[in-house]
């Protein structure tokens, strides 16, 4: 591996404990491999921004004991049910969770990307979230007094972490139409890939794909990893393994059974599915 390129392991080792990790929904490329590869090296006290939701990724690292804090608008393992390590961990005040909407999280981040200290948006006034996040402020619109809008603080993770498709040598990452992965790409200081396969050449020189692709300059690191969403499926390149998230969904009621679960995917031989 050479320049940009490195191992997975190595990947999840530059993710500091304690970072701002921004990581993506089910249905975007969620990085399970480097997830698991943090599991591994025993990852503590990371914040979770879901961008702008979450859950098996979620569920593995609170269940594992790597997660602080959840900025998100909702965790939940969809149509196998209720998210369970997340669950437990929040009633019994092993983590925090900052309740957002999916607008809201999108809003922080776009202010990260500009520069910005904050973001206004409409639509919160009046709802329980304003009342419980002291940090969101409710102001007047300086050009209109008297109409009030919710000022929303930038959201500037340390890492942004995902799973794509296609990188090349330099850095350069193809996301095709997943624009919020290019979003978090630009808000976060760092950001770390795990991709399908590593082209030749230069992807910003493809100009099939150039408009789809991180440009290498918004990318500190990207890992080799085949099937690296697996069981989750990732766009149209493979399935998820429906058996299989139904039976982490029954096992993760308990703390034992999800331990179990972990163990057999920590087991499992690198990137397998």
């Amino acid at each position: 591996m050479t320049g940009p390129l490195c191992t997975v392991d190595a990947l999840a080792a530059a993710i500091p404990d304690g970072a701002v990790l921004a990581i993506p929904p089910d249905n975007c490329g969620v990085p399970i491999a480097a997830t698991l590869a943090l599991i591994r090296r025993k990852a503590r006290d990371l914040h979770l921004v879901c961008v702008p939701q979450s859950g098996l990724q979620t569920e593995l690292l609170v269940g594992a004991g790597a997660v602080r804090t959840v900025e998100t608008a909702a965790i939940t393992l969809g149509e196998f049910g209720p998210a369970h390590r997340f669950a437990d961990a929040l009633r019994a005040g092993r983590i925090r969770v900052l309740d957002a909407t999916c607008p809201a999280i999108h809003a922080g981040l776009l202010a990260a990307q500009k520069g910005l200290p904050f973001m206004p948006l409409r639509g919160l006034i009046g709802s329980d979230l304003v009342a419980n996040r002291p940090d969101w402020k409710v102001i007047d619109n300086p050009f209109a007094p008297g109409d009030r809008i919710v000022a929303l603080p930038a959201i500037a993770p340390d890492c942004a972490l995902f799973h794509a498709p296609l990188a090349d040598r330099h850095g350069n990452v193809f996301i095709g139409r997943k624009r919020e992965l290019l979003m978090m790409a630009h808000a976060a200081r760092s950001t770390f890939v795990t991709v399908e396969a590593i082209a030749a050449g230069d992807l910003l020189e493809d100009g099939d794909r150039a408009a789809g692709v991180v440009p290498s300059i918004c990318v500190t690191s990207v890992a080799l990893a085949e099937r690296g969403t697996w069981p989750l499926p990732f766009l149209d390149e493979y399935p998820g393994d429906d058996a299989l998230l139904a039976r982490y969904a029954e096992m993760s009621r308990t703390q034992a059974g999800f331990a179990r679960f972990l163990e057999e995917m920590l087991a499992q031989p690198a990137h397998a599915g």
